[in-house]
Order: C-alpha cells, then structure tokens, then sequence
C-alpha cells in the first residue's frame, strides 16, 4: 500500500504559506500539508512533543521545507537539532529563502551545512533556482 505522507511546511509568513499551499494544490501533490510558523513548532512537530505528543512515531514527513528566517528558533537551529538525532538525521530538506541568507549562513557558521551527514541531501531554492548539496561525511 502506498501511502501518501506528509510534506511538513516550515514557513512564518502567511502569504509564503499561501503561496505554496496553491503552487502543491495547482501541481496536483496530494499528500497532507503540515504547516509550522516557527521553529519550535517544527521541532515539536518533528519530535512528537507538545501539541504533537500523540502523533504516530513512525509517521515522518516525506520532506521539510524549511525557511531560514523564523521566530524562536532560526531555520539553521531547526537543520541543527535534525541532523543531530538519529530519527531526522536523513530526513529530505528543502532550504526556502528569498534573501543571500543561505551564503551568508554557510559563511558565518563555517560552512556548518556542508558537514552534516554524508547521505543527508539539502536543496536551497535561491531567487528561483534550485541548487542541490550532497552533504560531505
């Protein structure tokens, strides 16, 4: 049985939110959209804490689309705390910004997106294009 998993969407403005809600439903993705709009709620969503205790352990989403500028807790934090933990480490990342934020970050954090986890892939859409990391081990 084939099963149609959840696209977790990490995303603090509404208008972005929107925005891509209709370019999935315009593309015919079937599968549930989660949205958080911050990192917290990310990170309880993808831990099972908070609002999200009850949530089946085994049902991860198929990708996190993650924004690099949210509340409380940074797009970079968010990537941090998932490659860090065995059940998120592989998970697929989509990096979403519309600013230099990825080349600003890669260079202050020396290069932290560069040295997680060999089989982890991070995509970055930047002002329109998709550019794809194989992360390094």
């Amino acid at each position: 049985m084939i099963r149609n998993r959840v696209i977790l969407l990490v995303e603090d403005n509404p208008n972005d939110v929107e925005l891509t809600l209709r370019a999935f439903e315009k593309s015919n993705v079937s599968n549930e959209i989660v949205v958080a709009c911050d990192g917290e709620q990310a990170i309880q969503y993808l831990f099972k804490t908070g609002p999200h205790a009850g949530r089946d352990p085994k049902d991860m989403p198929e990708v996190v689309l993650l924004d690099m500028k949210l509340p409380k807790l940074d797009g970079l934090g968010v990537l941090r705390r998932m490659r860090a933990d065995e059940r998120t480490r592989r998970l697929p990342v989509v990096i979403l910004t519309s600013s230099k934020e990825i080349r600003r970050r890669r260079k202050a954090s020396g290069d932290l997106l560069a040295r997680h986890e060999r089989a982890a892939a991070t995509w970055a859409a930047e002002g329109g294009r998709a550019m794809r990391w194989q992360l390094p081990g």
